[in-house]
């Protein structure tokens, strides 16, 4: 197969999101519709956090950065397809595809405040009295800007040694968005080292994340088991549900996209698989902490009602 230099490759062709015209405008209505309310409910979660001096704690610390992490991760795709939709077009220039790959590994690898925000409803289950002296600003933020620098550097070594490699003249990417995997996949050169790193990087910023998941709340099941009041129980429980419920949809529709690509054959389905994983969880969050949560919804009120005075 004739193979050029990565320097030659102009455009790479991403995957069409339906061969029915008719259905085009249909796909382009959902899926705007989705990226806006992804982008005001994350959106109203960051100012009810901001403007609501109640909810200058830890926890909504962690919630609005995580809001803001969904606001990018969708932003780094969506549109991307909603003007191809738009132009009939699946190209994607060779530079627009490297950034996309490493805007993708950043916000996607930041999804990895799960695993912060678990350990933060660990502290304060487990350690009530002790949770202001654990949980102060300086680690807040060590805890977000510590795990940012290395997945900034991860990104960069990725997008760096994607640019190393020389690609065949089938530039086709079977993904709505450009994902390091199967970039990587179209190369005619040698791909070891790469493959290694992705292999590194899913394990620690997949792995690690998952395993402090279920540490944090195999802990908090076994401190509430042995409380005595069932009013306190109730309450314990009552504080981590809406951050489990967001940690199983997240996990959950990642499995869904896992057993998918690895159960069948059709590229279309785990295409739109992973257009879901950056999308739903995502839309999602924002409705399941406003639900649960009375706090977070008091602060809405107060900034809707401030809002309609203006």
């Amino acid at each position: 197969m004739e193979s050029r230099n990565d320097t030659h490759v102009s455009d790479f062709l991403l995957m069409k999101v339906t061969e029915d015209p008719e259905l085009q405008s249909l796909l382009f209505s959902l899926f705007l519709s989705m990226y806006l309310v992804t982008i005001l409910g994350n959106l109203l979660i960051i100012l009810a956090v901001s403007s609501d001096s109640h909810l200058h704690t830890p926890m909504y610390f962690f919630l609005s950065n995580l809001s803001f992490t969904d606001i990018c991760l969708s932003t780094t795709t969506i549109p991307k397809m909603l003007v191809n939709i738009q132009a009939q077009s699946q190209s994607i220039t060779y530079a627009g595809c490297l950034t996309q790959i490493c805007f993708i590994l950043v916000f996607a690898s930041l999804e990895s405040l799960l695993a912060v925000m678990a350990y933060d409803r660990y502290v304060a289950v487990c350690h009530p009295l002790r949770y202001t002296v654990i949980m102060k600003p300086c680690l807040c933020s060590l805890l977000i800007l510590l795990p940012l620098f290395i997945i900034i550097v991860d990104a960069l070594v990725h997008s760096l040694m994607v640019l190393q490699l020389t690609f065949c003249t089938d530039v086709e990417i079977p993904l709505f968005f450009c994902e390091v995997v199967q970039v990587i996949k179209l190369a005619c050169s040698d791909t070891l080292i790469n493959n290694i790193l992705i292999y590194f990087a899913t394990s620690v910023f997949g792995g690690i994340p998952l395993c402090g998941i279920i540490f944090s709340y195999t802990q908090i099941v076994s401190s509430v088991l042995r409380m005595p009041s069932v009013g306190r129980k109730y309450k314990a429980f009552s504080t981590c549900g809406s951050h489990l419920s967001v940690v199983s949809l997240f996990y959950g529709t990642g499995l869904g996209v896992y057993i998918s690509s690895a159960f069948t054959n059709s590229s279309r389905n785990t295409a739109v698989l992973s257009m879901m994983y950056t999308v739903v969880p995502q839309m999602m969050n924002p409705f399941i902490y406003s639900l649960r949560n009375r706090d977070m919804k008091g602060a809405l009120r107060k900034l809707i009602s401030r809002t309609s005075l203006l």
